[in-house]
């Protein structure tokens, strides 16, 4: 059976001024996590907020160890990208 991970992460933009402001960070940080760990991200919720957004990174592999070691991975990457602007992440597991 496949493991399905979703890492959901949310993310307080105080610099940003704008949407264009937002959507540079937010643009940046998913292209980063779909080149490095081949996963899945959209943005999906808080679009039409400056400050607030909420990123989920999707994997599937049919091993669940592996599945939570990349989410784990994508969630190191995200912090280390994002210091303080990562309020939050939480993983979700549908099997």
């Amino acid at each position: 059976m496949a493991a399905v991970g979703v890492l959901t992460l949310e993310l307080s933009i105080e610099d940003a001024h704008s949407l264009k402001d937002k959507r540079h960070v937010v643009e940046s940080l998913k292209n980063k996590l779909r080149n490095k760990f081949n996963v899945a991200v959209a943005e999906i919720d808080h679009q039409d907020v400056w400050q607030r957004a909420t990123i989920a990174a999707v994997t599937v592999s049919s091993d669940h160890v592996y599945a939570e070691k990349v989410l784990a991975a994508v969630e190191r990457e995200a912090a280390a990208l994002l210091g303080r602007a990562l309020a939050e992440a939480a993983v979700e597991w549908l099997e």
